[in-house]
């Protein structure tokens, strides 16, 4: 992330979707339809070969070494372990790839698993195609309009039909807060337990402005952050002087409701004049009813954190890099000064909020360019030394749901099973017929692989590039260099919805989820810049 002009700008591919490869709402109609139709014959293009792959993987499954340790272990846990019993455990949010990695994660473990999801135009999510689901229920998306009272009715109606044990959340940002009502009520009127904060709680994590106050109270270092809800307000934070001299800070303005017209604004300001400054706020407009944060900016590497809290307890967390729309997931070593410095923190925050602290917990840090180069590579850090970076790390937003970056803990089904099977009262943790509980802090594994979404990288690592080359914007070897990266991810990496077990979630996102949201894209005029693979979100403009 590099600072040009008056504005943040974050290292991009030549084949990223920025810039001029990205639309926004001014740009002709006649390409955003152009963009719709040409992904669409994209998607028929390749129909065949993810068709081929899938029925190819279904075939050679039964004899990989990964299909083979599943159905054993799911045999022998259910027939042969004395200490283990099945569970009933009901995941939502199957259309992302969160959700399916934790549907996967309690199917490996030998549990019982039930999924849910919106479907608003009746086009199936992929994770309803996964072998790892028992029944797939089709739930009403809450709306300002009729509010959750429906959604909550028919999650309450499923729990009690399918005698659901444990209700994990995998709740997309719109829908947080209805989680939270709805666990609430869910823990009153059934046996059911849910990972989920409650509503009170997850309101204060979700709103920029109420998390760094809540963060704040709690005596944890956070950035220089206001809510405004004028342009006045703005003004007089950028302006302390009355003679109108700038702040020593710079800042963000951002957005505290979902605006993805201007989510990827990082206009520093104030800007170089009074003029343009005050052009920039007139153009964001903020109003009481749409109000913004601004935000002191820290120069600096981005990094994200995703994190299993249950009664007030840090049980599973990974720390990645970031970016503003993330598409590609490598772990810090959890031995790294930076990652135990982020481990504290949260820890810190978990133990001060309280044991009634249970759900998914991420946030997202800004760190010093010179703090972070040195303690992502130092590893085996003292307490001490660990303390002092936690001192001067800074949060920028917290996620009061599960993260994308949950995909990185794949492979510790059993383990991680155990962690969120853990609130249930009657719960038998593993090894307690020998004496031993183990309550360890579960990480990826140090050679957990890198994680990307092919379907996205075909996008932007090979055709944007390559179009780039053909508009003479990119060189050559610029474009040879993508289309290496391209083969390195397929090669080494790992996609974040396929598994030779488990392919048809995969081969459905491709060949019928996308290509039907397109063609709604189309049939409704939408207007949309960039598209996330991992949540299935379309971001509009």
């Amino acid at each position: 992330m590099s600072v040009e002009g008056n504005k943040i700008v974050t290292k991009q591919s030549p084949g990223s979707m920025t810039g001029s490869t990205m639309l926004t709402q001014s740009s002709p109609i006649y390409l955003h339809v152009l963009q719709n139709v040409s992904l669409i014959l994209l998607a028929a293009f390749c129909a065949p070969f993810c068709t081929f792959i899938a029925i190819l993987s279904r075939i050679i499954s039964p004899y990989t070494k990964i299909s083979k340790h599943i159905k054993h272990h799911r045999k022998w846990r259910a027939s042969s372990s004395s200490t283990f019993r099945p569970r009933t455990v009901l995941v939502t949010g199957l259309g992302m790839s969160k959700g399916l990695t934790l549907a996967r994660t309690f199917y490996r473990a030998g549990h019982r698993v039930i999924g849910a999801d919106f479907e608003p135009y009746k086009i199936p999510v992929c994770g309803r195609f996964s072998t790892a689901i028992e029944k797939f229920y089709r739930l009403s998306k809450p709306t300002a309009e009729s509010g959750p009272t429906q959604y909550i009715k028919e999650l309450t109606d499923l729990i009690l039909k399918e005698k659901i044990e444990l209700w994990v959340s995998c709740s997309g940002v719109a829908s947080a807060i209805e989680d939270g009502e709805a666990a609430e009520i869910i823990e009153k009127e059934t046996p059911c337990k849910a990972i989920q904060f409650s509503v009170n709680l997850t309101e204060t994590l979700h709103e920029k402005h109420s998390f760094i106050d809540n963060t704040r109270r709690l005596g944890l270092n956070v950035p220089d952050t206001h809510l405004v809800t004028s342009e006045t307000e703005a003004l007089a934070v950028l302006y302390p002087s009355k003679h109108r001299y700038t702040t020593d800070n710079k800042y963000i303005m951002k957005s505290v409701g979902l605006d993805d017209s201007v989510r990827a604004d990082m206009t520093l300001l104030p800007r170089p004049t009074l003029r343009e400054t005050e052009s920039h706020i007139k153009r964001l407009n903020p109003t009481p009813f749409r109000p913004f944060v601004l935000q002191q900016y820290i120069s600096g590497p981005e990094y994200c954190t995703h994190s299993l809290i249950t009664s007030g307890q840090v049980r599973a967390f990974v720390a990645c890099p970031s970016s503003d729309l993330l598409m590609h997931y490598t772990p810090l070593p959890s031995s790294s000064t930076l990652s135990q410095a982020m481990l504290l923190y949260t820890s810190t925050y978990a133990q001060k909020t309280g044991s009634t602290m249970t759900g998914h917990f991420s946030l997202d840090f800004l760190v010093d360019e010179q703090i972070a180069r040195k303690a992502e590579v130092k590893m085996g850090a003292d307490m001490k030394e660990v303390r002092e970076v936690m001192e001067r790390i800074y949060p920028i937003e917290c996620n009061p749901r599960a993260h994308t970056a949950a995909v990185l803990f794949a492979d510790e089904s059993e383990d991680l099973a155990e962690a969120y099977l853990s609130i249930l009262s009657d719960h038998e943790p593993k090894g307690i017929a020998n004496g031993h509980r183990s309550e360890e802090l579960i990480v990826p594994k140090p050679n957990v692989k890198s994680y990307y979404w092919v379907g996205n990288d075909l996008v932007t690592k090979v055709l944007l590039p390559f179009l780039g080359f053909l508009r003479f914007e990119v060189g050559v070897m610029e474009v040879l260099g993508e289309w290496v990266g391209f083969v390195e991810h397929v090669v080494y990496w790992r996609d974040g919805t396929f598994e030779v077990w488990d392919p048809w979630p995969a081969w459905w996102l491709y060949v019928a989820y996308w290509p039907g949201m397109f063609v709604v894209s189309l049939w409704e005029r939408r207007r949309w810049s960039r598209c996330n693979c991992s949540t299935t979100k379309m971001f509009g403009c």
